[in-house]
């Protein structure tokens, strides 16, 4: 792996952990930078600024969570995986608990980039129509801010894979 990917994946990797500590209002570079184990200038080498720096955040879980779901061995296990990744966040429920605006942004779905894609992975994993996906994209919505435990991902998963 490149030097500069790795870079980016510490930085990335350091942010969420100072997140999943003091939410993403009290993170701040020099921390984040402590954490990735990489210097302040280097996060500054990625990304022009901390808001840059969190939207990066948000596309690499998209894309971490994509992978999780595509490598299920069905849709009860895709949906299974993404609810119980979801749920079990230490990030998301530090932003949850600290972060509200933070959160409502996250969850509101938009026409921005990120959404087009997490809305075009949604229907390239489950092979779902539009109305498949807002339900399927709701529910897991739902879990930042309502966790469900193991059991319930997985009777949850069951029930609305038996309705794509």
């Amino acid at each position: 792996m490149a030097t500069h990917q790795r870079s980016r994946e510490a930085i990335l990797g350091g942010a969420k952990r100072v997140i999943a500590e003091v939410g993403s209002y009290e993170s701040n570079m020099i921390n984040i930078a402590s954490r990735a184990e990489i210097s302040r200038a280097t996060i500054y080498n990625h990304f022009a600024d901390r808001e840059e720096m969190m939207m990066g955040i948000v596309e690499a879980e998209i894309n971490r969570l994509t992978e999780v779901a595509m490598s299920a061995e069905s849709k009860v296990e895709a949906l299974f995986s993404l609810s119980k990744e979801i749920s079990s966040d230490p990030a998301l429920a530090k932003m949850v608990e600290t972060d509200h605006d933070d959160i409502v942004k996250l969850i509101t779905i938009s026409d921005h980039p990120l959404w087009i894609a997490v809305h075009r992975n949604l229907a390239d994993i489950f092979g779902a129509n539009e109305n498949n996906v807002g339900l399927i994209l709701r529910w897991l919505l739902a879990q930042f801010t309502s966790p469900l435990t193991e059991p319930q991902s997985r009777a949850q998963a069951e029930k609305l894979a038996s309705l794509l």
